[in-house]
Parts: C-alpha cells; structure tokens; sequence
C-alpha cells in the first residue's frame, strides 16, 4: 500500500500524531504492516511530501524504539588506542533491493550479537541508484525496526569524491559542490563521511610532500566543514585517502607525506579517524571477457604495515581496504589477521540480486544499456563485458521494477544474501562486536520536528566519483 493522504499516514491503527510528534502505538501493527506501507510509499510513491513525511515518521519511530543514527568515531579512537582489536568493520554499500538487503545484514548481525558494521553509499551511487540520503538512511531505519534490531546504525558517505579535471579547472565550483553534498548526507544523518581527495595526488610532483598537498590540503579543508555542520554531541568519524583504487599500491611513506601534511594544516582540530589506501584491488572487479571477474592478488603485507603506522604513529583505527567484495572467499579471514579497520563492500551484493531477476526484467535491463549506454563500451570490450560494467547504472531507472519483484522473490533474495553476510561477518570476525559498540558509542536520541525533513531536495547535477 502506498499513503496517497497525510492523514492516513500520520493517524491509523499503529501511529498517532502528539503535540506535532509521531508516536508509535502499537508495535506490533507498526513492524507488521506500517513499515511496508511506509517503505512503499518512499520507493513507489509520487507526491514529494508524503515520501518526505515518511521519513520523518520512520526516524521518529527508529528514535523511539532504540534504532539511533551515530557515529562510529569513538569505537574508532579506542582501536586507535589499542583498546579494542581482533576485527575488520564490514562497510556495505547496497545498491538496489536497500531493504530487503539491510533486513538480512540486520538477522546475519542479531544471530552473532554484531555491531561493528556500517551501511553506506557512494556519491556516484547516490546519482545512478536514485537514492538520496535522507531515502537510503530511512529505509536502512526501517529495515532495522521491521528485524526488531535495537542500538546505533552507522551510515556513511563513501568516497565523497573531487574529480581532478574540474578541480583543476575551478577549484571553488568543484569544493562548493561536494560541500552541497555534504550538507544533504549530515542533515540525512550520515555521521561517518569518507573523504576522497586522492583524485588530487600528483604523481609527477618531484617529492612525496607535493605529490600529497593538494590531497591533504582539500581533505583539511573539507574536513572543517563537517565539523562545522555536525549536530551537538555528533563527532562526526571522518576517512581520508592517500591511493586512488586501482592504482599503484600505497607506501609507507606516501601515508607518512599525508598524515604529516594534513595534521600540520589541520592543528588542534579533531581530525581523521581511519585510512584508505591501495593494496592491489580495482572497484567492481577485472571483468574478462566471458564476463568472469580476474583473480585479484592482495598485498596484505602493505594492507598490515601502513595499519600498524596508522595506528601506533598516528592513532587512527587502521588502514581501509576498498574494492573487496569480488575477492575470493579465502581471503577475507586475513583482513582481522593484519589488523585492517575497515573493509568496503559492494559489488557482490548486486552481482547475487541480478542473478535472480527475472530473465525478462534482465533483457529489459540489457536492452536499455545497450541503447542509454554504449557510448561506454569500450572498442576492445565483449557483450558480457560490456554488460557487466555497465548494468550498475540500471538500478536507479529500473528501481520501481525491481522494488516491485514479489515477495516470494525478494525474501529468497534476502535469504540468499543473509547467507552472505553471515559468512563475511564471521570471516571479519565481528562476533560479539555489539558489546564494543555499546561500550563506546552513545546513543543520542533526539527527536525531530516534522518541518526538519520537509525541506526541498536540491539538484546536484551528475553525482561523479568511484564507487
């Protein structure tokens, strides 16, 4: 069901409005059909302010009942500080199916007592899933209360990135549009925000320091910003980058040039908490020609040095592995192994939804790639090839199609991915991860007028950036 009348909405059987709050009346009515009616109406409906109410009323009822957006920041600092170890956090991006997928990570999570995990999404991600924070963040809400999971969710902006060719031609057009950006994601209560100004590194620079200023400089820069937008009692847990993925691999001293950089223009503010670097991986993987991803050599031993520099020299959490979905399965025990803090995950998990689209849906979807995207293919590509890069960019203008699959098929999907994280999160060794989590992170459930999440959705033009 989709709410076509505020009225029916805001007042039914399980949700009453007082004193312009939203309140939750009935648990069980509320978990058992007012989710699914909300989700519906955020993915399926057409009226802009009822999906924006929608929000207000899944965050007001996540607040209520003990799922609270936060920051994952002090959890960061005590790994830092060698007080907490033995763990990789998985960071998901969920491309399509969002609450089908986030349901299975919150059951996989309740069966191990798990915390230490994070949703995210890419700023291109945002652009071709059609998807914008205040959407992603409140269906990943939803997901949590329709599994009756309580505690903090962590949501994050991945790769919140500058492209160079624009930087270089209008440096202040292409910060003021990320920080548009920025704004939208914090207000959406995205809490953990990935800078990614390794775009900027100049290899041609004679030393490592000047290779790594205008990466170093640009995430100062944008780090102040968040810390200026953070909400009261949020501090906020901000990544920087030095490798661009699928590059060179990263060096100690490359980290030491940023880290050293970026902490002397930085000064006594709060600063980054965690790493990323270039260990071997590409994102979405090397596809071959018959459509098969390439095996993919890790370089743990950089992924276990530039970590321990990280922590021992610097207190961050660790280094953080991008590009790691489509590795094989025996090496994910070896991140927690070398002490990795973060490991993003995303490909994998569409890979595994479109193996169970309908075959019309997929022709569908394959028809319009090759008409809305081949200027994309590449002379030297296949059709699988071709297809498999590309069909990404499907899952927002085909986002009401998939949504609307049937139940039937999208719990089997939800249960073949529960099977999947299951195994990853017991690979990262996140068992038992929710005591940490609710040792070190404070729960700050603030509740919200209405009029906070009625505000117009700016156009941001083409959402940009790696994946």
């Amino acid at each position: 069901m989709i709410y076509t009348k505020e009225v029916e909405l805001l007042n039914n059987k399980g949700l009453k409005t007082v004193d312009g709050r939203v309140k939750v009346i009935d648990e069980k009515e509320f978990r058992a059909h007012i989710i699914d009616n909300l989700l519906d109406t955020i993915v399926l409906g057409v009226d802009p302010h009822l999906r924006r109410l929608s929000y207000w009323v899944a965050y007001s009822a996540g607040v209520q009942l003990g799922v609270v957006p936060a920051s994952i920041q002090e959890l960061y600092t005590a790994m830092g500080q060698g007080k907490v170890k033995g763990f990789t956090v998985p960071a998901m991006n969920i491309r399509t199916l969002t609450f089908d997928l986030a349901r299975a990570v919150f059951r996989s999570a309740k069966k191990i007592n798990a915390g230490a995990f994070i949703f995210e999404i890419a700023k291109s991600e945002i652009g071709y899933t059609d998807q914008r924070p205040l959407e992603y963040s409140s269906v990943i809400t939803l997901a949590a209360l329709k599994e009756g999971y309580h505690g903090p969710i962590f949501i994050q902006g991945d790769h919140f990135q500058l492209k160079a060719a624009n930087y270089l031609k209008d440096r202040e057009k292409e910060i003021s549009q990320l920080e548009v950006l920025l704004k939208e994601a914090i207000s959406a209560h995205f809490y953990n925000i990935d800078i990614d100004s390794s775009t900027l590194v100049d290899l041609s620079k004679d030393n490592l320091n000047e290779q790594q200023r205008n990466n170093y400089e640009v995430c100062v820069e944008i780090s102040r910003y968040i810390r200026k937008l953070q909400p009261a009692g949020i501090n906020i847990s901000i990544g920087g980058e030095i490798g661009e993925v699928g590059g060179k691999n990263s060096t100690p001293e490359e980290l030491d040039a940023f880290m050293q950089g970026y902490l002397n223009s930085l000064g006594s503010q709060a600063g980054i908490s965690k790493i990323s670097i270039q260990t071997g991986t590409s994102h979405g993987g090397v596809v071959l020609p018959d459509g098969s991803i390439a095996k993919v050599s890790i370089d743990f031993d950089t992924l276990a040095k530039l970590s321990e520099i990280a922590r021992k020299k610097y207190g961050l959490a660790g280094a953080v592995q991008h590009g790691a979905s489509t590795l094989p399965n025996e090496a994910f025990h070896r991140f927690s192994e070398v002490g990795c803090a973060e490991i993003h995950l995303a490909t994998q998990f569409q890979n595994m939804v479109y193996d169970y689209l309908p075959l019309p849906l997929k022709e569908e979807i394959y028809a319009w790639l090759h008409t809305n995207c081949a200027g994309e293919k590449k002379p030297d590509w296949t059709d699988d090839q071709f297809i498999y890069k590309t069909r990404k960019t499907a899952l927002g203008p085909f986002k009401k199609k998939i949504h609307s699959l049937s139940r039937e098929l999208k719990d089997k999907i939800s249960l073949v991915l529960e099977e999947e994280f299951s195994f990853l999160f017991e690979q990262l060794k996140i068992k038992d991860t929710k005591n940490y989590v609710d040792q070190y992170i404070t729960l700050l459930k603030t509740e919200k007028e209405k009029n906070y999440f009625l505000g117009e959705e700016k156009d941001l033009g083409e959402l940009e950036g790696a994946d």
